[in-house]
């Protein structure tokens, strides 16, 4: 069993993602080619965003909407401790500095209710984190922008597809960010990503600087970095897209089965909330577990893999340790304690997670 089974994706999508491909091939437009204006259009559809501007990385995208928004040294950016390192690696690589809110301990999102403690004269925007496939309280936490006047970047990164009272994610703040990394809900076949604004302004300026800060062909107008994604990367998203509502429905299908089977009253055991305004699309299907070392080995036996998706939070690990104190975050270092994930693709089936879920039940006992 595969943790995610990418292979059998492709198996349905293979003559679509092939014709893409040689399609490319046969143009041989490999940087900004067509298949990249026909992508951020699709999914300007799909979104509802007025803008996509598609880069080389969800990484990638998170650092040009700081650069957009003109961040200056010292400036401090809101985000959560319990996430991977490139939240606030972005932050700090663009001269800002992350100020970690604990997060809610059911949903592992962040808490809306802490950070309007946290704002100070020196805030510049607030960056949620849609975590594990379910978007943050993006109202609350939108609110408490408008009301102090900045900005609010959704890390969604894992969120691309999942919906928050009837909006897509990527299309709920300032700027949506995601990722087209191949285990994503949405994924190419290597490094890719995309902003998404309805800011005519900022959509402007985040296109410059992706191609080094280019208003026109050698005209340089502000500090940019080599941010395009390739044609080709573009091209197998492409190729993916008449599939992806179907693999979304699925995915929302198998969260339901999963917490179906794990929410009776397993000890050692607690299912993710998600809460009832919202849906996760499960980029990775994540739960609460004790002794989780012990688990992971008995369900390694029984081969079924799992990972660790955080195993330390970001104010406990030596790059980001001066942003705050060991102790804060208790949520946060709580969750990177006991969080495990289990196998979550839109091809895994039902008799695989029977399996799953009967091996995780012999391995708590």
């Amino acid at each position: 069993m595969d943790f995610i089974d990418l292979k059998s994706q492709y198996a349905a999508l293979r003559d679509n993602i092939n014709a893409r491909i040689q399609k490319l091939l046969d143009h041989g437009q490999y940087i900004l080619g067509p298949e990249v204006r026909e992508m951020e259009e699709a999914l300007v559809a799909y979104t509802g965003a007025r803008h996509c501007i598609s880069v080389a990385s969800g990484t990638e995208a998170l650092l040009i909407c700081l650069m957009a928004l003109d961040l200056q040294p010292g400036d401090e950016i809101i985000t959560s401790p319990f996430t991977f390192a490139a939240t606030a690696e972005m932050i700090v690589l663009a001269g800002g500095v992350p100020v970690f809110v604990d997060i809610e301990p059911d949903t592992a999102n962040i808490d809306a209710n802490l950070i309007e403690a946290a704002i100070t004269p020196r805030t510049k925007a607030i960056m949620p984190v849609s975590l594990y496939g379910q978007v943050a309280d993006m109202d609350a936490i939108n609110a408490i922008a408008q009301k102090h006047g900045i900005a609010v970047i959704e890390d969604a990164a894992q969120s691309f597809g999942a919906s928050y009272k009837g909006r897509k994610s990527c299309n709920l703040s300032t700027f949506g960010c995601t990722s087209f990394f191949p285990s994503k809900p949405l994924g190419c076949y290597g490094d890719g990503g995309a902003i998404f604004t309805s800011d005519d302004r900022l959509a402007q300026a985040c296109r410059e600087i992706r191609i080094h800060g280019q208003s026109q062909r050698y005209l340089h107008t502000r500090l940019g970095v080599g941010g395009r994604m390739d044609t080709l990367q573009c091209a197998v998203v492409l190729g993916k897209l008449d599939r992806f509502e179907w693999e979304i429905k699925r995915r929302l299908e198998l969260g339901d089965a999963y917490r179906a089977r794990l929410s009776a009253a397993i000890p050692g055991l607690q299912p993710l909330a998600v809460r009832d305004d919202r849906d996760c699309v499960w980029a990775q299907y994540t739960v609460f577990v004790d002794e989780r070392d012990a688990v992971q080995a008995r369900l390694k036996a029984a081969g079924v893999p799992t990972a660790v998706h955080y195993p330390r939070p970001l104010h406990h690990q030596p790059a980001y340790a001066q942003y705050a104190r060991p102790e804060d975050c208790p949520h946060s270092i709580a969750a990177a304690e006991r969080v495990m994930s289990l196998p979550m693709s839109a091809d895994l089936s039902d008799e695989q997670l029977n399996r799953v879920v009967t091996a995780l039940t012999a391995a708590l006992g």
